[in-house]
């Protein structure tokens, strides 16, 4: 049995249903931790507004990114006035208008790609690959973080990344894990681990639906995961993270 600690008090909001198929995932690992840290019948605390992914899709792919941040901060308010002490976003492309929402709520927000970036450094990796949507492997949103972290950042070619997007969107989002696309994506990290890659992140929060450590020669950064458990963190009282 775990050493009892006293329950946190906190509430974290999720901003989640990006896609709902890794949202469950972050239900069930950071109620995972709580219970592990304090034991007994603690669960955590949270709050999920849901979006429909199909019209986020949509404006992600005509590139409204200025409606894409009014509606995510819409929802960390709706949030916020149910009383959370933080917001998370469930999902790695849509850090693309993070400070969009922290401006609209004033809230700490755990930042995907920073804990991603701590858990490398922890590990002194210093090359790594990322793998996850084309706006998040080639805009500077999510990559420049890691950069200002120290770490050098590798990812697939043009046709590669392509089709890693497309697996993403038209497979994983939907609940289709396919042993071919899980072979591609193997594939991949092969490349990009002959390239000098020491690591590779799971910077889509479905690829870890498809892909784990046994599929992968280098070690794997699975970002839901990652996310989660600072997470818990957060709800622990363990670490603190910006509201500006």
């Amino acid at each position: 049995m775990p050493a009892q600690q006293p329950a946190s008090h906190k509430t974290l909001g999720i901003i989640g249903g990006m896609s709902w198929e890794s949202t469950q995932s972050y239900y069930r690992l950071i109620n995972q931790g709580i219970k592990e840290r304090l034991g007994g019948l603690h669960s955590a605390e949270l709050l999920i507004h849901s979006i429909d992914l199909e019209p986020i899709a949509t404006l992600q792919a005509q590139g409204e990114w200025e409606e894409l941040g009014d509606i995510m901060a819409s929802s960390g308010k709706r949030l916020q006035a149910g009383g959370a002490d933080g917001i998370l976003i469930a999902t790695n492309t849509m850090h693309k208008v993070a400070e969009q929402v922290q401006a609209a709520t004033n809230l700490p927000l755990i930042h995907i790609a920073d804990v991603a970036a701590q858990a490398i450094n922890k590990q002194g990796l210093k090359k790594v690959a990322l793998l996850g949507t084309q706006f998040t492997m080639t805009e500077d949103f999510y990559k420049q973080r890691l950069i200002d972290a120290g770490l050098q950042v590798l990812i697939p070619d043009t046709e590669a990344r392509k089709e890693v997007h497309r697996i993403i969107y038209e497979e994983l989002c939907q609940g289709q894990l396919l042993d071919s696309s899980r072979q591609y994506y193997q594939q991949v990290i092969k490349e990009l681990a002959a390239q000098g890659s020491e690591g590779v992140i799971l910077g889509c929060t479905e690829i870890g639906l498809l892909i784990s450590q046994a599929d992968s020669p280098i070690p794997v950064f699975d970002t839901t995961a990652i996310h989660a458990a600072a997470a818990v963190e957060f709800l622990l009282g363990s670490t603190e993270f910006s509201s500006k």
